[in-house]
């Protein structure tokens, strides 16, 4: 599938801020049935860009602004050819061992619910083991159109039985670790073909297990399947804070509302925005 995306992030400041420096992960990479084919990240006023791969083997790239700045809007647009492949995760750059991924953090450290969770999905193959967790956690929670505010835990959203993708992905990675499979995080997007508005769309997310004979294999509780040509890998990390579009900081008093839209189409069907 060809796929068009259109990311559009509007930073507005109640006070002028000096400086603004953000750490941008919203540039996908190729792979085994993933062809980046264009790609660019513009700003609506002067400001630096450095591009660079972390510890993750994430594209990224460090955004520097200077002030005085009471507002700024970033637009993201590219292209993606994509294959379904199943959830196998095949021709990426591996910077890091797959035991790395079975440390546990703040956000994804399982409380006994969660533990008793790891035990229902059984004994026997690791990736039946797998796609079983998947179905469970599908099954028990909730998803949420729009998150609440803060960020739960994985404990805390499992508690309360919903969530958003965020959310039942961490509840997902920290099942998985303790049935001791090495699991990360991953955003990106997802096209939906039953979305009433394009610009109904927002950022996606899901988890990658290691598997023996396999290697990474993606799952997506919130709609109980593996990836597929209708998803663009972005980013990874063991948890949200890790992988996620944005972060950074910035100088200045005041509050910061951000707002993120987020369209994605076949390219077939033309330019977003047009």
């Amino acid at each position: 599938m060809r796929l068009q995306v259109h990311h559009r992030t509007h930073y507005v400041f109640s006070q002028p801020q000096a400086r603004l420096v953000q750490l941008l992960r919203l540039t996908p990479a190729s792979h085994e049935g993933q062809n980046v084919v264009s790609w660019r990240i513009d700003a609506c006023r002067d400001a630096r860009m450095k591009r660079q791969r972390d510890g993750y083997g994430n594209l990224v790239t460090m955004l520097y602004v200077e002030g005085p700045l009471t507002e700024l809007t970033l637009t993201v647009t590219g292209e993606v050819v994509t294959e379904d492949r199943a959830g196998v995760l095949a021709g990426e750059a591996e910077t890091l061992s797959p035991l790395y991924f079975t440390q546990t953090t703040v956000l994804t450290a399982p409380s006994p619910e969660l533990v008793a969770l790891a035990g229902e999905i059984g004994e026997g193959e690791p990736l039946a083991k797998a796609h079983a967790l998947n179905t469970l956690l599908h099954e028990r929670m909730t998803l949420l159109d729009f998150a609440a505010e803060g960020e739960p835990t994985a404990a805390e959203a499992f508690a309360a039985g919903e969530g958003i993708a965020r959310d039942l992905v961490h509840c997902f990675i920290a099942v998985a670790r303790v049935a001791g499979f090495p699991a990360r995080y991953v955003s990106g997007h997802r096209y939906d073909p039953d979305a009433t508005e394009a610009t109904s769309h927002s950022g996606h997310a899901w988890a990658e297990v290691y598997v023996e004979g396999y290697g990474w294999v993606g799952f997506d509780p919130a709609h109980d399947m593996c990836p597929t040509d209708a998803y663009v890998r972005v980013a990874i990390g063991l948890d949200h804070r890790e992988a996620a579009p944005l972060s950074g900081q910035r100088t200045g008093g005041g509050h910061e509302h951000l707002a993120v839209d987020v369209a994605v189409l076949p390219a077939v069907q033309g330019r977003v925005g047009q």
